[in-house]
């Protein structure tokens, strides 16, 4: 019995992304696809999501051409894919403050958002530094902070500082400190409500970025290689990949990254008139499938 039903769903893609960012080391594997994507949580009267994905105009689109982003699609077509809009989202969780994960706040009026306090108070840090640390910034766009910091003096930014069990029913949140970026964090849900249950999934943000993060490329001899973008440290980020495939029991398709490919063909899917892929975590009872 789920108490959510989640899904996963694109907006939009790179589609020739290097995989030496994806993955530290591996410097003649090519490129992939990395989808774009946030996620749905819909139960117990609230429509959650984690991430909100980011907005085609202004300094997000400049970031968006940049990175060879396509296919871009705003929330109210791709959320109506599950059959929820933008007014009914309840509350958020950002995982970090990269544009593609924070930069459409204003498309949830209805929202209150939960960001660690690490993460908007070392933005704020940084931006203030000379353009020689421009590095510490890159992926972000300063409107965004600006209105997370403004979402904070409304009260409808919740900062959270370090772990927090139960932030909502069934859902807890674990600081991942000087990893991919300051403050990033990840989201347990779990969809029995049980404290012991096997029903888990996280939702890693960019902690990582592929499966492949979490066993290595060699099945023979398997082991956690990090991401090649961090602010922080890439033993930092190898402990949190660990701490997370712990939490679920080692589990490795209950770790969700949003920017796998192959989430499509690891859980059910469907691919959209717009060609966007919706992928189906789970359904809470009496929940309609989207992909069926």
């Amino acid at each position: 019995m789920a108490d959510y039903s989640i899904w996963v769903l694109e907006y939009a893609a790179v589609e020739q992304f290097p995989f030496n960012v994806m993955m530290y080391g591996p410097m003649h594997q090519g490129t992939r696809k990395l989808p774009y994507a946030y996620v749905v949580l819909k139960g117990g009267g609230e429509t959650i999501l984690i991430d909100t994905g980011y907005d085609h105009v202004n300094y997000g689109k400049t970031l968006a051409d940049n990175y060879g982003v396509s296919n871009y699609h705003g929330p109210r077509e791709v959320m109506a894919e599950c059959g929820v809009a933008p007014e009914d989202v309840t509350a958020v969780f950002i995982t970090h403050a990269h544009f593609d994960h924070i930069g459409a706040m204003d498309h949830f009026p209805n929202a209150r958002f939960y960001l660690q306090k690490r993460e908007l108070d070392q933005w704020v840090w940084a931006l203030a530094l000379g353009p020689e640390f421009g590095f510490l910034t890159g992926g972000g766009d300063p409107a965004d902070i600006v209105k997370a910091v403004e979402a904070a003096k409304e009260g409808r930014m919740i900062l959270i500082d370090g772990d927090a069990e139960d932030v909502l029913p069934g859902i807890d949140v674990n600081l991942a400190a000087d990893t991919h970026t300051y403050g990033s964090m990840y989201v347990t849900v779990r969809n029995d409500g049980s404290r012991d249950g096997e029903d888990k999934w996280v939702f890693a943000g960019d902690l990582i970025y592929t499966y492949d993060n979490l066993t290595g490329l060699d099945p023979a001899a398997p082991q956690i290689v990090p991401i090649g973008l961090a602010v922080g440290s890439q033993h930092n980020l190898i402990f949190t990949s660990q701490a997370m495939l712990k939490s679920v029991g080692g589990e490795v398709r209950r770790v969700i990254p949003v920017h796998e490919d192959r989430l499509k063909t690891t859980f059910p899917s469907r691919l959209t008139d717009r060609g966007l892929q919706v992928v189906e975590i789970a359904l809470a009872d009496g929940e309609a499938s989207r992909v069926a």
